[in-house]
């Protein structure tokens, strides 16, 4: 797709010499930004100017192997680069801030051995040795991860806000971080196609490939390579991102949830533009079908009030990227998306919060909210790819899905479903946690939040659902009020489930739950309900106070608090969450309805 439009729009003779959100400092852009944004980049600059760069210890990149700790390394390494952009960034509002911050940030950095974080310092492609094989980097055979690229584009985009006074104090500073970017990204990004995200090696790719090649564009903009090189790069590039896109579903899902499309779409519209910037693409291109699609996701994911359906490792109360959600709605001309972008443009330190997307932060910094948006209006949801349903009724809204349990950040929740009253959660998806070691190992089924045990789903003997694309729904069909299918085929032989048919009906009197389920051997049934608020017994079922849940006669039912002492899991749930389960006794058939009110029936 993009390799045919790269064809019909070669290289500018003379493409602009940087992005319009990243003018020089000094120039005129920077005196006319809002006093409020100035304010701001002062205050955080402030506090990182109040530490110096950590130190980045071989044993903290060990500890990754050792104990399975991410942060021991990513707490100094990101801690670095958000403290080199807030530095840059304070130089260019304030004319005599100190230079010094900016000159030992980009100096440190690239002296660092490697820009790989512990986690990603091994190429999982096939015949690829353990972690284990690998706890150090290696100097002379750089891998470009994730955080490489983006070190990349946080030195770049330094480089070309103070290119000139850098200068001033020696040109040996952008010469070396020119020599480290052609050394750990350019040159071997040119050189290798066994990186396993671009797509040769292994074809099961996600948000990995767009994000990664945004930044390496990007890189090779702001240094900028001569133009037959570049126009080599790029096509290498647009190879990549169709790869990628002929992963991607038709239907523009993510499997990764919402919260991942700030890397995966929102990082194919960084490439998206790099390409118009420095080709002239234009139009075609922004009308295409599956880009329009892939780009509107978080529009039919959206609940309300912050909250998003939040399958696989997606976060309940996601950080969504405003501005880019708001550029996608002007280059598609969706209304919609451009409001809801408005809507979550948020602060300039949000895009340095989680990992420190610099570029994010200069975007939403020189691109204005379009003023007066409305709301976009909220519609139902079906995308029959990624089988994830979504309807809204007289203040309710459902979310439910099928698909299998091979997906990308996958938990093992065929056949869940979540509701929320009144943009509040009631029945919910714990969501993510902090990722270890664990995380993408073959312990990840070990982690609580990732069984079906702790999802709104029901046990057949014990017996949870597994993980494996062959572990999925089957006659999945799409209702105009839910949602049917039959989950049996997400059990394992063990619980000898024939057919468990599942019927989720939303109406504005709520929800009504039916599960069919036939067995080829008796065996005890219990349904699991994760809920937000502390539930109590009643006749009938279980209130949290708001809503009220009928359930089927004689079924015997348990309570437990899960405290969330997971910060990550805490930024939504805060507190606790509870599990409660209403167990039925041994049989091999079941027909069980349970009704979710607001008043108790």
């Amino acid at each position: 797709m993009l390799t045919e439009y790269l064809a019909l729009y070669p290289m500018l003779p003379a493409p602009p010499a940087f992005p319009r959100w990243c003018p020089p400092a000094g120039s005129e852009a920077w005196q006319t930004i809002a006093s409020e944004k100035r304010a701001e980049i002062l205050r955080e600059a402030a506090v990182y100017a109040q530490q110096p760069y950590p130190l980045r210890r071989a044993s903290d990149f060990l500890a990754f192997v050792r104990t399975g700790s991410r942060q021991a390394d990513e707490a100094p390494y990101f801690f670095r680069r958000r403290k080199l952009a807030w530095a840059a960034l304070r130089r260019c509002v304030e004319e005599n801030a100190p230079l010094d911050d900016v000159i030992d940030g980009l100096w440190c950095i690239c002296e660092e051995t490697g820009w790989v974080v512990s986690a990603h310092n091994v190429n999982p492609i096939p015949g690829a040795p353990p972690p284990e094989a690998y706890p150090l980097p290696d100097a002379e055979k750089p891998y470009i991860d994730l955080f490489t690229a983006q070190t990349g584009m946080i030195l770049s985009l330094v480089c070309q806000l103070l290119g000139a006074e850098l200068d001033r104090e020696t040109p040996m500073l952008r010469q070396r971080v020119k020599t480290e970017i052609e050394r750990r990204i350019l040159r071997p990004f040119m050189d290798t196609d066994d990186f396993w995200w671009m797509g040769v090696r292994r074809r099961d790719l996600n948000n990995w490939t767009p994000w990664i090649l945004s930044n390496v564009m990007l890189c090779a903009w702001l240094f900028p390579l001569p133009l037959p090189e570049m126009g080599d790069l790029l096509a290498r590039a647009c190879g990549m991102l169709d790869r990628w896109l002929s992963c991607m579903p038709g239907d523009g899902g993510c499997d990764e949830g919402a919260g991942y499309w700030n890397m995966a779409g929102g990082a194919l519209l960084d490439c998206l533009e790099i390409l118009e910037a420095l080709t002239g693409m234009h139009g075609d291109v922004w009308q295409n079908e599956k880009i329009h699609r892939i780009l509107s996701f978080p529009l039919k994911a959206e609940i309300g009030s912050g909250w998003f359906a939040n399958f696989a490792d997606c976060d309940a109360r996601p950080f969504l990227s405003g501005e880019r959600l708001q550029s996608a709605g002007e280059k598609t001309g969706n209304a919609a998306l451009r409001a809801l972008g408005n809507r979550y443009r948020g602060r300039l330190a949000d895009q340095m919060n989680d990992v420190p997307h610099f570029s994010r932060l200069l975007q939403l910094l020189f691109h204005p909210a379009a003023a007066g948006e409305p709301a976009p209006a909220r519609e139902d949801t079906w995308l029959p790819d990624l089988q994830l349903r979504l309807v809204r009724r007289g203040g309710w809204t459902l979310c439910c899905k099928g698909g299998h349990n091979g997906e990308s950040h996958n938990h093992n929740d065929v056949g869940s479903f979540m509701l929320y009253r009144r943009d509040q959660p009631r029945i919910v998806d714990a969501g993510n946690m902090v990722y270890t070691a664990k995380t993408f190992s073959g312990e990840r089924y070990t982690l609580w939040n990732v069984r079906s045990a702790y999802h709104n789903l029901p046990l057949i003997g014990g017996c949870e659902q597994q993980p494996g694309r062959v572990f999925a729904a089957r006659d999945t069909a799409w209702l105009p009020d839910g949602l049917s299918l039959d989950i049996a085929g997400a059990y394992g032989e063990e619980a000898g489930a024939l057919h468990v048919r599942r019927e989720l009906r939303l109406s504005e009197d709520g929800l009504r739950l039916r599960d069919t389920i036939a067995l080829s051997k008796p065996q005890a049934v219990q349904w699991v309900f994760m809920l937000r608020n502390r539930p109590e017994r009643t006749v009938s079922g279980f209130t949290d106070g708001v809503i009220w849940v009928a359930c089927p006669p004689g079924l015997v039912l348990e309570i437990r608090e899960i405290p969330v002492d997971d910060p990550r899991m805490a930024r939504s749930f805060p507190g606790s969450l509870w599990r409660l389960t209403a167990e039925a006794p041994a049989d091999t058939a079941f027909d069980a309805v349970f009704t979710v009110t607001e008043k108790e029936k």
